[in-house]
């Protein structure tokens, strides 16, 4: 929260950012919470799914609802995804000669 603070002031300070009104910071630092809250929320949600007795095709479809809105993407949502995966699957994936790059593969 002080990075934020302080990049706001920072912002203020030079005119970047103008409020008329007190309303309009404090809606302004209302929505920039809440969207953290709704991402560490996702965030969460994806660490904390696992495959389970699902298929592969189910664990998809759960991973893919659970990631949207985290933030994740790249190397680090795919390194999530094969973590919270059954181990059989994964070590059969370490094993292939060409290593998957994105989700669906």
């Amino acid at each position: 929260m002080d990075d934020w603070k302080e990049n706001i002031l920072e912002d203020l300070e030079v005119r970047i950012l103008e409020y008329e009104t007190v309303g309009e910071f404090l809606m302004d630092i209302r929505k920039e919470f809440r969207r953290g809250d709704k991402e560490s929320t996702k965030t969460a949600e994806l660490k904390r799914l696992k495959q389970g007795g699902r298929t592969i095709e189910e664990y998809i479809q759960e991973f893919k609802r659970a990631a949207r809105g985290s933030g994740y993407k790249g190397c680090l949502l795919i390194e999530e995804f094969k973590q919270s995966m059954n181990s059989t699957i994964r070590r059969r994936l370490i094993e292939v000669e060409c290593q998957p790059s994105f989700i669906e593969q």
